[in-house]
């Protein structure tokens, strides 16, 4: 396994898991209906309680969104740093690998974060039942 194909799996499992727990006020739901452990209508309610922050879970959704930023930027760190960019010097010689590789690994998170979240995760929760179809961008 050359560098390159190192480089892309680290940053593919970056950007993957980061997306992920961006998901977390939506993902839950549709774990928790799939496999038989609530209800349509429990779930749809932990859901709408995740996402929208309704009663003490107002904090859920911004700090799952923080956790998610945090993790990538933490991960461009290690990635560059196990790259040999270091210090702010580094950072400032090899400027353009840094600035183009962040943005695009910024820009790809954002982006597979919003399939995920409002396709992947919308579908597959009006297919199991979930009263989603009003998530669908499509249908407003």
């Amino acid at each position: 396994m050359g560098e390159n194909e190192s480089d892309r799996k680290s940053l593919i499992k970056l950007i993957s898991t980061s997306t992920v727990i961006a998901s977390m006020c939506c993902l839950p739901s549709v774990i928790l209906v799939m496999f038989g452990l609530a209800s349509v209508s429990s779930a749809a309610a932990l859901s709408d309680t995740l996402y929208w922050g309704t009663g003490s879970y107002w904090w859920f959704r911004p700090t799952m969104l923080g956790l998610a930023s945090l993790f990538v930027i933490i991960g461009l760190v290690v990635y560059f740093r196990n790259r040999g960019i270091c210090t702010m010097d580094d950072v400032k010689r090899q400027r353009r690998k840094v600035v183009n590789t962040s943005l695009l690994v910024i820009g790809f998170a954002y982006f597979m974060y919003l399939l995920f979240n409002y396709v992947i995760l919308t579908e597959i929760g009006i297919l199991f039942g979930l009263e989603w179809e009003s998530s669908r961008f499509w249908t407003k």
